[in-house]
């Protein structure tokens, strides 16, 4: 799943998520859920911003995939198979 950039109007605050591509947040309080963190002061009903993607993170929090998780079916990034440009992440 790509993972996208929202920034809250009201606070000023960037947080990164991971979601579908044919999916949008719309408010601070959608943005919180999906990151785990708490909205705090912010009125959860505050308009965000998408901003351009922050790109893939693979399951160990790393950038590009981990070893194995070539997120395009290639056994490992390093097969060159993969074209997605996360083979020089390693």
């Amino acid at each position: 799943m790509p993972t996208y950039e929202y920034q809250c109007t009201s606070n000023g605050r960037v947080v990164e998520v991971r979601h579908k591509m044919d999916e949008r947040l719309n408010t601070w309080g959608e943005v919180c859920e999906r990151a785990g963190i708490a909205p705090g002061m912010t009125d959860p009903r505050a308009p965000v911003e998408k901003l351009i993607s922050a790109g893939y993170i693979g399951s160990a929090g790393t950038a590009g995939p981990t070893p194995g998780e070539a997120g395009c079916g290639a056994p490992a990034c390093g097969s060159g198979a993969c074209g997605g440009g996360f083979c020089g992440l390693q």
